[in-house]
């Protein structure tokens, strides 16, 4: 091309001015093309980079939203949110409409929520208690329902499965029968969605008048508890969320809890 401009651009008296001069755009133009087919082969080399780059950074955010959090994460998440709300707070100390010393809703949930987890969070020992009384009803399935029973010899009523698996942690015995346990003030109710494993759970199966509970069963987790059901059965693990159980579930105590004496 260099040399075709060399060619053009000699005064050569074979060619008008204005045939050099038609020669010379047309070349330029050539030219122009020329440029004009290398750019769009890099625009589009470039937009074909960000398209991948763009896929690759989508299935990246959706590998990591699939990846639960840890309960260490969830922790350091929940300071954070308790951080903001301090800061929060000081900064509507200056408001004149504010209270002091008055807390407001979502601040009582959290001092709430804190406590009762704090309170709930079993000791070592507490924990090693729990863990004998599961073991020891666990080796009970399969005994027989015997009313009044409450050693692995003779088999087991309700109660004296309960009986027989708590009793040896505790220094205060608990009561002997279902009704007397649940009325014992020793034993700190719970509510069913709250339950945890070694809970007693309470239930009034012969429709007794007013709060009056006849059966009892020692929770699990996940929904299920073991209880000695009734003469022909043997002891055996149950599904509390059974439309039976559940219409003629009482309610629940919770024993191993900092409150009690071990």
């Amino acid at each position: 091309m260099k040399s075709f401009f060399q060619f053009i651009g000699r005064k050569n008296p074979q060619y008008p001015a204005q045939v050099v001069l038609a020669m010379a755009m047309l070349a330029s133009c050539f030219v122009s093309e020329a440029k004009t087919k290398s750019l769009t082969k890099q625009d589009k080399a470039a937009a074909e980079r960000r398209i991948n780059h763009e896929k690759l950074m989508l299935k990246a955010r959706k590998r990591l939203s699939t990846v639960p959090i840890t309960p260490v994460q969830k922790e350091r998440e929940a300071e954070k949110k308790q951080a903001e709300r301090l800061r929060n707070h000081e900064k509507l100390a200056m408001h004149a409409r504010r209270k002091p010393g008055h807390l407001s809703r979502s601040q009582a949930l959290w001092k709430g929520t804190q406590e009762e987890k704090r309170l709930e969070q079993l000791t070592p020992k507490l924990e090693t208690s729990l863990e004998a009384v599961i073991a020891r009803l666990k080796k009970q399935i399969g005994k027989p329902y015997v009313w009044g029973g409450q050693s692995p010899s003779e088999g087991f009523d309700c109660s004296g499965l309960v009986y027989y698996a708590y009793n040896h942690v505790l220094n205060r015995k608990l009561p002997r029968t279902t009704n007397e346990m649940y009325q014992d003030q020793r034993l700190k109710p719970v509510r069913q969605n709250k339950l945890q494993s070694g809970d007693l759970i309470f239930f009034n199966i012969n429709a007794h008048p007013g709060a009056y509970a006849d059966h009892v069963g020692v929770y699990l987790g996940s929904g299920k508890f073991i209880e000695a059901p009734r003469t022909g059965l043997n002891v055996q693990i149950s599904e509390l969320n059974n439309d039976y159980w559940q219409k003629r579930y009482l309610g629940s105590r919770r024993i191993l809890t900092h409150d009690a004496v071990l």
